[in-house]
């Protein structure tokens, strides 16, 4: 599979397993799982045929590790991200003194007044490293880093969790936790 497709069928993944599983007729479980079968079965009756080897080979090379198979290979879901009722199951996690949070520009003054919120998904996603968070915010334009005191929310009562693929998550991260921008 080259690249763009591979990249084309990892967004649409990021689609189906994070928020919109109906599109192509997929049930997911209360932990947000889906059968491997099924997903392929669903997939190809709704024109997005994908085998079990592309599908492996989207998980694994998948930049962001946005997806992972179950112990037994049996079920896949998307590692965060979702919009949707999802029970991820993380344990609540010690995070480092301080991580990141990429965005664009245009958002740096909503987040100054309101802190970084969640919006549609589950979790506020922060990065573990700088480099990280510019790619991430990169997507929509040039990035802004921000860093975030997490030490002090941790002392404060805030919980973080950790996802697979290293993300982390917490609730909302209210503005006076915030260093606009962070050196790059």
């Amino acid at each position: 599979m080259d690249d763009a497709r591979r990249i084309r069928v990892s967004r649409f993944l990021s689609l189906v397993l994070r928020h919109r599983p109906d599109k192509i007729g997929l049930k997911l479980d209360a932990a947000g799982w889906a059968g491997v079968e099924e997903l392929l079965r669903q997939l190809a009756i709704h024109g997005h045929a994908l085998d079990r080897d592309n599908l492996e080979q989207v998980v694994a090379r998948c930049d962001k590790q946005r997806f992972v198979f179950d112990r037994e290979g049996t079920h896949i879901r998307a590692v965060q991200g979702h919009s949707r009722d999802i029970e991820l199951g993380y344990t609540p996690t010690e995070p480092p003194d301080e991580l990141y949070h990429g965005t664009a520009e245009r958002f740096v003054a909503a987040i100054r007044r309101e802190g970084l919120r969640k919006m549609q998904r589950h979790h506020v996603h922060l990065s573990p490293d700088r480099d990280t968070a510019t790619r991430v915010g990169a997507r929509r334009g040039p990035a802004v880093i921000l860093r975030v005191d997490a030490a002090a929310m941790r002392r404060d009562g805030h919980t973080f969790f950790v996802a697979d693929n290293g993300v982390w998550l917490t609730d909302a991260v209210p503005p006076q936790y915030l260093a606009f921008p962070c050196e790059t």
